[in-house]
């Protein structure tokens, strides 16, 4: 029998007594495997649903493309403000953004939300107005907005878009080819649009510029710009030559409050979009590490404790000439099996858990939240809790390696 198959031996003997001990103990082994349970149960679900979070934001990403770029009124860092519709962008900018080098082409949007009316129920909703004549492509090309019921309207008629969630939780009866309601007017619902990721999105409807201003009185500007590069150009090289000539528009309207411009690229709103994932993933972390530090401490107090009621094994052991670093590997591997079976006993409910939130997600969204449940997932769970057991007991695994053999075999005679 060669050495790799006796250590195999061996330590599979090892773990043969760590699971007979806690069989021997199990309110306490499983009182003490309870703080592991909920730990991992904690990082793992939580874990999951960032993940999740994360590949849903880079599929909405990637939907973009490199060549288009997204200018919005304030701070980059607070641009969320601007993409609700709180600030604009006027005339001069507009032509400003034409007239940068490499811009292929500039589609301004504007929504607001508005009292529409649907067979006698009313509702406020948000209410996009596009130029349908001039970005129909770059809706349909770079955007990958597609129609789910119904057919794109015709630019100019009194036509309109409906998300994908206006005729399953706004107005449940919504067909196409009926009449909608915007302020008193009359408009065709002539196509609805396939899921655009988020429940804002969804519920919005969609009508052509022209007629938006009509409706609100909006005669300028826009409340966001979407920029068409030229495929050879570089986006951050476009991106600075717009900022330099809004600041430009900016000199020129001296006497009124400068606002500052978030000009945004795809690699740009990746690089913020995983700045605030980052953080999430490092807020769960935080509160599941409380959970396992009270896990840990818990098997590190049982296995204290497991070293006094055992002195006599110990003494024992090493009396027929068990090495010290043959004890440590004992108790470490009975620690890190505790720690193993409640990483098994939390792993499963938490994906199990994040799972259930992605169905309820799917069903009331606000943002269409996946879990991520991957080999990756699952693994880090069971290595991770497998690590804190053993982790935690090291220290009483040393207390039991340094006990001379005679004094723990006096205490018991």
């Amino acid at each position: 029998m060669g050495r790799k198959e006796i250590i195999f031996m061996v330590v599979k003997e090892y773990f043969k007594m760590a699971f007979r001990n806690m069989r021997n103990r199990p309110l306490r082994s499983w009182l003490t495997i309870l703080g592991i349970v909920i730990g991992v149960f904690l990082i793992t679900s939580l874990f999951s649903l960032s993940e999740g979070l994360k590949n849903t934001v880079s599929q909405q990403l990637s939907m973009m493309g490199t060549d288009l770029i997204i200018v919005v009124p304030g701070e980059a860092s607070n641009f969320i403000a601007a993409f609700m519709g709180h600030l604009e962008l006027g005339n001069e900018e507009l032509d400003a953004i034409s007239e940068t080098k490499d811009v292929e082409q500039v589609v301004p949007v504007i929504y607001k939300t508005l009292i529409v009316r649907y067979e006698g129920e009313s509702k406020a909703l948000l209410v996009s107005g596009s130029d349908w004549e001039n970005s129909m492509d770059v809706y349909q090309n770079d955007l990958g907005l597609s129609i789910k019921e119904g057919r794109w309207p015709v630019p100019g008629k009194r036509e309109l878009l409906v998300g994908s969630l206006v005729n399953e939780e706004i107005f449940e009866d919504l067909k196409i080819n009926t009449p909608f309601y915007i302020k008193g007017k009359r408009y065709e619902i002539v196509g609805i649009l396939k899921s655009m990721g988020s429940k804002t999105d969804d519920t919005m409807l969609h009508l052509d510029l022209n007629l938006f201003r009509e409706i609100t009185g909006t005669r300028e500007g826009a409340t966001q710009v979407l920029v068409k590069i030229d495929s050879d150009a570089s986006a951050e090289k476009v991106a600075e030559d717009i900022k330099e000539n809004l600041a430009e528009v900016q000199k020129r309207k001296r006497g009124q409050e400068e606002m500052p411009y978030s000009v945004l690229t795809s690699e740009k709103i990746a690089g913020i979009a995983n700045d605030i994932m980052g953080v999430v993933e490092l807020a769960v972390f935080s509160f599941a590490s409380i959970a396992i530090v009270v896990g840990g401490i818990g098997i590190m107090n049982t296995m204290y404790t497991a070293v006094r009621e055992r002195r006599r094994e110990i003494g024992i052991m090493k009396a027929v000439g068990a090495k010290g670093s043959t004890i440590i590997l004992i108790f470490l591997i009975e620690s890190g099996v505790i720690g193993l079976v409640g990483g098994v006993m939390g792993v499963v409910p938490g994906l199990g858990l994040a799972k259930m939130i992605e169905a309820f997600g799917q069903v009331h969204p606000v943002f269409y939240l996946q879990a991520s449940v991957s080999p990756f997932t699952f693994s880090f769970g069971l290595i991770f809790s497998f690590l804190i057991g053993c982790l935690s007991g090291f220290l009483p695994a040393r207390r039991a390696a340094a006990l001379k053999p005679v004094e723990a075999l006096r205490r018991y005679e």
